[in-house]
């Protein structure tokens, strides 16, 4: 008897001390809704060199105009012109074409409900990021990605280039729309007005520090796109570690939505994705500072975020 209350004790103890553990890593676990590192969203060259040739995989090179394109993509790679994923009215406008515009684009592209899509842009880095919203918006995000460091990766790898257009046929693409993934000037503005005490979104401005000190919306950090690369030079992405560093350095929490602008949506798509690939809920406000200076909303000069 004196034996078995012994082990009895002890069996007892030991579920003591895994019950505290278990406490103690829930309380020291993230918070609900991070997820980490959504690492299928980024492809390195020697992930896409690997698969060029496979049909499920669809190549997207972004630029402004087709001679762009003629000049130099990797091989394979289809041409998708700006102009198609955003409005066309003038430099201060970059929003969401239609949802059958949209549709009407990618099916023609050969994008189908399967297919995987790797990105890259020659015009501005941020352009990429800006197709890779427009598929999430459309519910195509779990299956596309950027790729890391873009045709400038790949050029100084010294990887082989294309001046021939591809043959391919039309897919179907099936759009399933997220409209919680754009935010709209209602619900950044709710979070700019937030009392103390209340929970508002994290609200990101990704624009350089001069134009966020010129002036940004109340209570937003400051996380230029650029500052997210390794350099301008070299532009793969820097490591999660890093990436979560430069968050936790402007405030930025685990576990809390947070919502990107910057002037007209570009820059923006670029902390979209950021914030995405590192576990967050995303939206982007698509309006951005152009919509909220034309409405006459007010702003913070300098470098305190209200």
């Amino acid at each position: 008897m004196k034996k078995t209350a012994t082990v009895l004790a002890l069996v007892n103890l030991v579920v003591a001390h895994l019950a505290l553990a278990s406490s103690s890593q829930q309380q020291n676990a993230p918070a609900a809704g991070f997820n980490g590192v959504r690492a299928e969203m980024l492809v390195s060259t020697n992930w896409l060199a690997d698969h060029l040739k496979d049909p499920d995989v669809v190549v997207l090179h972004l630029a402004d105009n087709v001679s762009d394109y003629k000049r130099g993509h990797v091989p394979g790679a289809r041409y998708l012109a700006m102009k198609k994923i955003i409005t066309d009215n003038g430099p201060i406008s970059a929003e969401l074409l239609t949802v059958d515009q949209l549709q009407k684009t990618f099916s023609e592209l050969g994008v189908g409900d399967n297919t995987r899509v790797v990105i890259y842009a020659t015009n501005w880095f941020p352009s990429a990021a800006r197709a890779y919203f427009t598929l999430d918006y459309l519910g195509h995000g779990d299956k596309a990605a950027l790729l890391d460091g873009g045709i400038e990766q790949w050029l100084a790898e010294d990887r082989p280039v294309s001046g021939e257009t591809p043959r391919f046929s039309p897919a179907t693409f099936t759009p399933h729309v997220h409209e919680n993934f754009r935010a709209l000037l209602d619900e950044v503005k709710n979070d700019v007005d937030a009392k103390a005490g209340e929970e508002p979104d994290q609200i990101i401005d990704t624009r350089p520090a001069r134009r966020y000190n010129a002036g940004h919306l109340g209570g937003a950090s400051n996380v230029y796109w650029q500052d997210t690369l390794v350099s301008e030079e070299n532009p793969v992405f820097q490591s999660p570690e890093k990436l979560r560093a430069i968050y936790a350095s402007r405030g930025i929490v685990p576990g809390k939505k947070i919502v990107t602008y910057c002037e007209v949506g570009l820059q923006a798509s670029h902390g979209y994705f950021l914030a995405k690939y590192l576990g967050y809920d995303a939206a982007m406000y698509d309006g951005s500072y152009q919509e909220w200076s034309s409405k006459n909303m007010p702003v913070v000069k300098g470098e305190a975020k209200r």
